[in-house]
């Protein structure tokens, strides 16, 4: 049994299922990044990318289930060659569509117009920004990230991007081996600051737990900070998180077409099996709720302090 399994266990919690809600689509691992949180280990120099066969089946998948909400990922999921098709499509279907951006990619050369690609089919942006003062980022991403990223933003504010219609929200992930702090408090200090500064606004603040997989975990082993932030985690698990965990509202998919509970998992090579391994192709959203979640010690990222998920905080 792992860590997060006796913690359950400990407060009599069954980890079911709810209703499906979002389909979250992992496009490849190739980013114009290389951030050092990333638990994706997205870089430049990736090569695993969704190719035209796997598209055109989550699409058919899509369009004959029509989930509510289709989160489209990467790497930066907008270098996809299938990431503009997946918009549409999912549109088309009637599903609100989520772009998980890292704001630089609008600055790339053959990207100049997404920014009007995203507000035309009206795509929630969701933008990687882990401070609002260009120290920390540039310590987290590289230098020259915020400016960029200050650059996209402005873009996206000037064709109404955060407002109800098109909303733009912020990511925030803590630097180094500590909890976020309160999502509420530091929303209003990334309002205040970029607004009073650069003249943005946005309408919410995700506050994601830094997951102790890929490049995060080797920095922490490599630091033997490993052990005492498993520590942390544990000793931080909050029971009214497991209420609103991801994995009981969202399947994850990869590029090849395979399914997982999280896109944690999914990192981790944890596949979705009923006997075998599974693919979206193989499941209905009545079948997926009758398959257990797996679990492993890196839940506890998700359950400890306010919780954490791809749209923030959660308890």
């Amino acid at each position: 049994m792992n860590q997060f399994d006796e913690r359950l266990a400990e407060h009599s919690i069954q980890l079911k299922r709810l209703e499906l809600e979002t389909l979250q689509i992992n496009v490849g691992r190739k980013c114009n990044q290389a951030c050092r949180h990333c638990h994706v280990d997205a870089a430049p120099w990736r090569t695993e990318m969704m190719d035209g066969t796997t598209a055109d089946k989550v699409i058919d998948w899509i369009k004959e289930h029509r989930p509510k909400n289709v989160d489209i990922t990467g790497g930066a999921p907008e270098i996809s060659e299938h990431f503009r098709r997946l918009v549409s499509e999912s549109k088309s279907a009637g599903c609100h569509v989520m772009d998980r951006n890292n704001l630089t990619i609008l600055e790339e050369p053959g990207y100049e117009d997404l920014h009007l690609f995203l507000a035309k089919h009206e795509v929630e942006v969701i933008a990687s920004l882990p401070c609002y003062t260009s120290d920390n980022v540039s310590r987290q991403r590289g230098q020259g990230v915020f400016e960029k990223s200050i650059r996209g933003l402005q873009k996206l504010n000037a064709l109404g991007y955060g407002s109800e219609n098109l909303k733009l929200n912020l990511v925030y992930n803590p630097l180094g081996p500590k909890l976020p702090g309160s999502q509420s408090e530091l929303e209003q200090d990334y309002k205040q600051a970029l607004k009073k500064e650069f003249g943005i606004t946005f309408n919410q603040l995700f506050c994601i737990t830094n997951q102790p997989i890929a490049r995060f975990a080797e920095d922490l082993q490599e630091s033997s900070q490993l052990e005492s932030y498993m520590k942390l985690l544990n000793e931080s698990f909050n029971a009214e998180t497991t209420k609103s965990l991801m994995c009981r509202t969202t399947l994850s998919v990869g590029y090849m077409g395979e399914v997982y509970d999280c896109d944690f998992n999914q990192m981790l090579n944890m596949q979705m099996e009923n006997g075998e391994k599974l693919f979206l192709w193989d499941l209905s959203p009545t079948k997926w709720n009758q398959i257990n979640i797996q679990t492993g010690d890196h839940c506890l990222a998700c359950s400890a302090g306010e919780g954490s998920s791809c749209t923030g905080a959660i308890s």
